[in-house]
C-alpha cells in the first residue's frame, strides 16, 4: 500500500477522483491487516504526520468521511480521492465484519449489560438537547430524517428517528427507534455507550452541576417508560417494558415452537408424499395398459384409412379425367368469346373514356363550388363580426374619454362653484351685521346676495345630478367592456391559431413536469399513471382553503404576500421530486392567490405570452384583425 514519491508529487484532477478512490478501495481489501493497531484501534496511513495515529472506528470513519467529501480547494484530489477510499472500507468491508462478529449464540445480545433491567421494547433510545429556534410562532428545530442519516454514518443503524411536539413546536428530544431483533440491540447499547464515553450520557444530562451542550443520548429503561413528561406519554404508547433475560426466554420458546412445529410439518409432508407415491404407481400400472390398447387401436385405424385412401385415389383420378376434358371445351369457347369481345371493345374505347373524363370533371367542378362557397360565407360572416366588434369597441373606448373629460370638467365646475358659494355666504354673514344698524341700501345688498346664493345651490344641484348619471353610464361602459372581453376569450379557446395573445389557464398544474419526474423514477409502463395520482394529488392541494402557504413580507416599505419556504408540505415536495415540479407547483399557487385567491379554483385570462402579463382587450381586438387581414391576403 505505500506510494512511490513520484505519485505523491503529480495530483490527479477533480475528475479522477471516484476512480483513484475505487483504487484505494481495492488496495485496502488486500492489505487491510495494516490498518489495525489493536483490537479496537485502527490508523490513517494516509495521514503519518498527525498527531493522532489511534482512532476508534467511528472515528475513523469520521476523518476519512470529513477529508473525502470535504470542498475546501486547500485539500489535494490525491488526498481526498484516498479519504473517499478509505471510508467505504470502513463502511463496506470492515462494518460488514463487525456486524457478523457481533451475532452469537444464535442472535442473543453481544454488548454486556443486566439482564434484569427493563428496557422499553421494541428497542428505543432518547436524544435530548435537539437544537430549536422561535419561528411564526412556535419552535421549530431540524428534521429527524437529517439526525437519522447522521446516526446511521456513525454505524448505529436506526430505522427512524421520531420528533416529539408539544403545544409549544419541537420540544428538543426525540426518540431513535432500532430494529426488533438482537442487532438492533446492540446497536441501542452502542448508541448508549457512545454517548457515555463522551459524557453526554443520561446521568450527565441529570446532573445539576455541570453546563449542558450539544445532544444527550441513553437507552429508554423503565424509568424513562413511566415519565410523566411528553417523552413517557410516548413511550407509553408505542411499546412495552421488559427484561432481556424475559425476551432471551421468549425468543427461546418461539425457537422451540417454531421447531417442534417443523418437525410435525415436516413428517405430515413424508406422509403425504408416500400416499402420492402409491397412486403414481397405481396410476403409472393404468396408463400402461391404455396406451398398450391405444397402439392396437391405432394400427387398425392404419390399415382401415389405407383401403379408403387407395378407393378414393382411384376415383379422384377418374374425376380429374373428366374435368380435363370440359376445361380444354371451356378454353376453346373463352378463345372465340375474348376476339369477340376485343372487337367491341375497341368500338367502345373512345367514347368510353371521354365519358368518364367530363364527369370526373363535373364531380371536382361541383365539390370545389361547394367548398369555395362554403369557405367565403364562413370568412364573410367572421369578418363581420369582427370589423363589428372593433368599431364598437373604439366608438365606446372614445365615448369613454369624452365621458372622462366631461366628468373632468364637470368637476371643475362643481368645486369653482362651491368655493364661490362658500365666499357669497362670508359675504353675507358680513351684510347681515352690518345690516342690523338699519342701513336700506347694506339691506338690499344682502337681498341681491341671497337671490345669488340660491342660483348657485340650484346650478349645484344640477351639477351633481349630471355627474351621477354620467358614474351610472361610465359604469355601464365597464360592464360591456367586460362581457366583450369574456366574449373574445371564449373566441380566442376555439381558435386554433397560435400567436403571443391567447388564452392562459390561471392556476392550472403543468402536467407534462410530473410526467418528466416519473420518468425518470418509474418503470415506462406505470410512469404515465403515476405521474397523473402525484399532478391529481397536488391538484386538490391547491384547492384547499385551509392550506395557504404564504407569509407577508415588507419590500422597498410596502407589504407583499411570498411563498413561504419554510412549508412543509412545499419542503417534502422539493426533496422528493425536484425543483420543476417545485417550481410547477408554486407558479400555480401564486396564480391562484393573485387572480382567484377566495374561489381557488381555475379561471381563463386573456394573456400575452411575449411579455408574460394579462393583455389589455386592444391588445386582443388588434391581434385577431390582423389574423384575418393575413388570412384574406392568402386566399386572395
Amino acid at each position: 500500500m505505500g506510494h512511490s514519491s513520484e505519485e505523491e508529487d503529480t495530483d490527479i484532477s477533480e475528475s479522477e477522483i471516484e476512480e483513484y478512490g475505487d483504487k484505494t478501495f481495492d488496495e485496502l481489501k488486500k492489505e487491510s491487516s495494516k490498518l489495525k493497531v489493536s483490537e479496537e484501534k485502527y490508523t490513517c496511513p494516509y495521514c503519518p504526520g498527525k498527531r493522532k495515529r489511534d482512532y476508534h472506528y467511528k472515528e475513523l470513519l469520521q476523518h476519512a468521511s470529513g477529508i473525502g467529501n470535504a470542498n475546501s480547494k486547500k485539500r489535494r484530489a490525491r488526498e481526498k480521492a484516498n479519504h473517499m477510499g478509505l471510508a467505504r472500507f470502513l463502511e463496506v468491508e470492515v462494518q460488514n465484519q463487525a456486524s457478523s462478529s457481533k451475532q452469537v449464540n444464535g442472535g442473543a445480545p453481544v454488548v454486556v449489560c443486566d439482564h434484569d433491567d427493563r428496557f422499553v421494547w421494541p428497542w428505543v433510545g432518547i436524544v435530548v438537547n435537539i437544537p430549536t429556534r422561535f419561528m411564526n410562532g412556535k419552535n421549530v428545530g431540524e428534521s429527524g430524517s437529517k439526525l437519522r442519516d447522521e446516526l446511521r454514518g456513525m454505524g448505529y443503524n436506526p430505522k427512524r428517528v421520531h420528533p416529539l411536539w408539544n403545544f409549544r413546536g419541537h420540544s428538543g428530544t426525540a426518540i431513535v427507534e432500532f430494529n426488533k431483533d438482537w442487532l438492533g440491540w446492540n446497536n441501542a447499547l452502542e448508541f448508549e455507550r457512545y454517548y457515555e464515553l463522551n459524557q453526554h450520557g443520561k446521568k450527565h444530562w441529570l446532573a445539576k452541576d455541570i453546563e449542558k451542550s450539544g445532544l444527550y443520548g441513553w437507552v429508554a429503561r423503565e424509568d424513562d417508560y413511566e415519565s410523566p413528561g411528553i417523552i413517557g406519554e410516548h413511550l407509553r404508547k408505542t411499546g412495552d417494558v421488559k427484561t432481556v433475560s424475559e425476551l432471551e426466554a421468549e425468543h427461546a420458546r418461539k425457537v422451540d415452537k417454531l421447531v417442534s412445529n417443523l418437525t410435525k410439518n415436516l413428517e405430515d409432508k413424508k406422509k403425504t408424499l408416500q400416499e402420492i407415491e402409491t397412486r403414481f404407481n397405481e396410476t403409472s400400472h393404468s396408463f400402461n395398459k391404455l396406451a398398450e390398447e391405444k397402439d392396437k387401436l391405432h394400427q387398425a385405424y392404419n390399415e382401415e384409412i389405407k383401403k379408403i385412401q387407395l378407393s378414393a385415389r382411384d376415383h379422384f383420378q377418374k374425376i380429374f379425367n373428366d374435368h380435363t376434358k370440359l376445361k380444354q371445351q371451356l378454353e376453346s369457347e373463352k378463345t372465340e368469346l375474348d376476339v369477340r369481345v376485343h372487337e367491341l371493345e375497341k368500338r367502345e374505347a373512345n367514347n368510353e373514356t371521354e365519358r368518364k373524363k367530363l364527369q370526373e370533371e363535373i364531380d371536382k367542378n361541383a365539390v370545389k363550388n361547394n367548398s369555395l362557397q362554403h369557405a367565403s360565407f364562413v370568412q364573410q360572416k367572421a369578418d363581420e363580426n369582427v370589423l363589428k366588434l372593433a368599431e364598437e369597441q373604439k366608438k365606446q373606448k372614445e365615448d369613454l374619454h369624452k365621458r372622462i373629460l366631461q366628468l373632468q370638467n364637470q368637476l371643475e365646475a362643481k368645486q369653482a362653484l362651491e368655493l364661490e358659494i362658500e365666499q357669497l355666504r362670508g359675504k353675507l354673514n358680513v351684510m347681515k351685521h352690518v345690516g342690523d344698524e338699519g342701513d336700506m341700501e347694506v339691506i338690499e345688498k344682502v337681498d341681491s346676495m341671497l337671490k345669488d346664493l340660491r342660483e348657485k345651490e340650484e346650478n349645484l344641484e344640477e351639477v351633481e345630478s349630471l355627474n351621477q348619471t354620467l358614474v351610472v353610464t361610465e359604469r355601464m361602459s365597464n360592464e360591456e367592456l367586460q362581457d366583450a372581453r369574456k366574449e373574445l376569450i371564449n373566441g380566442l379557446k376555439e381558435m386554433t391559431i397560435r400567436g403571443f395573445i391567447g388564452v392562459k389557464r390561471m392556476g392550472e398544474l403543468d402536467s407534462s413536469v410530473f410526467q418528466e419526474a416519473c420518468k425518470r423514477r418509474f418503470p415506462e409502463d406505470i410512469a404515465e399513471d403515476k405521474a397523473a395520482e402525484v399532478c391529481s394529488l397536488w391538484d386538490e392541494y391547491l384547492r384547499d382553503p385551509e392550506w395557504h402557504p404564504f407569509k407577508v413580507v415588507q419590500v422597498h416599505g410596502d407589504h407583499k404576500e411570498v411563498i413561504d419556504v419554510a412549508d412543509e408540505k412545499l419542503r417534502e415536495l422539493k426533496k422528493e421530486w425536484g425543483d420543476d415540479v417545485y417550481d410547477a407547483v408554486t407558479t400555480a399557487l401564486k396564480e391562484i392567490n393573485e387572480y382567484n385567491p377566495s374561489g381557488r379554483y381555475i379561471i381563463t385570462e386573456l394573456w400575452n405570452s411575449k411579455e408574460g402579463r394579462k393583455a389589455t382587450l386592444q391588445e386582443g381586438v388588434s391581434y385577431i384583425l390582423n389574423k384575418w387581414k393575413d388570412y384574406k391576403r392568402f386566399r386572395g
